[in-house]
């Protein structure tokens, strides 16, 4: 059985994932369970540089960086699956089924419930619920591909 982690601040996600600021969406996780699920937490606020153009006087977060925040935090439950996570970068695959059913403002502190429904070779899939005040905001089913960092090309 694998060991549950109570808590993966931000510093240790980067050890996991490559993102960093601006495009890093997740400040740290909670009740990960390598190779299952976890609970990803991202503190909106005011500061978030996509609120200049979205929507300027009323700031709203893109669904897709909700949906990008709950993808990150699925790599992280991938990668913590792994023995050596430091050779292999998680990318998206596919989307399905994203809905958006509520706003989300400065000042809303997201939860990103992801839990693994299955897994096949390098392809993981997930269910996402984001939630704010128990509430669900957007909710996606998608499908991440494990690939090796020297099969990919920078040019």
């Amino acid at each position: 059985m694998t060991k549950k982690i109570d808590v993966i601040g931000v510093t240790e996600i980067m050890n996991y994932i490559p993102h960093r600021y601006p495009f890093l969406l997740i400040d740290k996780l909670m009740d990960v369970v390598p190779n299952e699920s976890a609970i990803g937490v991202k503190n909106v606020t005011v500061n978030e540089n996509f609120f200049v153009g979205h929507f300027p006087g009323v700031p709203i977060m893109p669904g897709v960086l909700i949906i990008e925040a709950m993808a990150q935090t699925a790599g992280v439950v991938v990668c913590a699956s792994l023995k050596s996570q430091s050779e292999n970068l998680v990318f998206f695959s596919s989307i399905e089924e994203a809905k958006f059913r509520q706003t989300v403002v400065p000042g809303d502190q997201l939860m990103l419930h992801v839990q693994k429904e299955r897994q096949k070779l390098n392809f993981w899939k997930f269910a996402g619920v984001a939630k704010v005040r128990d509430q669900v905001v957007a909710e996606a089913t998608f499908t991440a591909k494990l690939i090796e960092k020297k099969y990919v090309s920078n040019s």
